[in-house]
């Protein structure tokens, strides 16, 4: 039996090392950093409550990934079937206080060294290419330990990865022109 202290412990060591990732990955899949911090705060938490079924010395950053993903999930389906209603009159006055809140120094850096066209590109794909890249590209997990956390095959990791590069690389062809990146294509004689 391990006691509450060494549980604590082995939880700081193993699981908080991760929480950076786990932000970056919750921030990609909401697109609100509100909604990101509760995604991982309710993570963090119900890992912790789960901690006495994880092997220590394992994955934790698969198994905690794993968590956030299913608990989006199911914050999403709960989300859509409850309607939301909003008195106008009441939200305007916290307008200004909402776009103070909503600053995000690490996003604008990110804007910075990746333009905007190319986030509003990762964005714009469907959510299971989105997802896929994000994790490959961003977060640099290998493809087997995306297939494991998002339960598909790992040709499904792959076909969807080339999938969501290949639009982005369609959408962004013009940019990365313009940007100096690529040089435009020759026409063919």
């Amino acid at each position: 039996m391990v006691s509450p202290e060494e549980r604590t412990a082995s939880f700081e060591r193993e699981a908080l090392p991760h929480l950076d990732m786990l932000y970056r990955v919750a921030r990609r899949l909401t697109g609100d950093l509100t909604r990101a911090e509760d995604l991982v705060q309710d993570t963090m938490f119900k890992a912790f409550l789960a901690w006495d079924r994880f092997e220590s010395g394992t994955n934790a950053r698969g198994w905690l990934l794993t968590i956030l993903r299913n608990t989006f999930i199911n914050d999403y389906r709960r989300a859509r079937r409850t309607p939301v209603t909003v008195d106008l009159e009441l939200a305007e006055p916290h307008r200004i206080h909402q776009t103070v809140a909503e600053s995000d120094p690490e996003g604008e850096f990110f804007r910075r060294v990746v333009d905007e066209r190319v986030v509003a590109a990762i964005d714009g794909l469907p959510e299971e290419f989105r997802e896929v890249l994000v994790l490959s590209d961003v977060e640099g997990l290998p493809y087997a330990e995306i297939a494991a956390m998002l339960e598909v095959p790992l040709g499904t990791v792959k076909s969807r990865l080339f999938r969501a590069r290949r639009q982005l690389q369609a959408e962004l062809y013009e940019h990365a022109v313009e940007a100096g990146i690529v040089r435009p294509k020759e026409p063919i004689p």
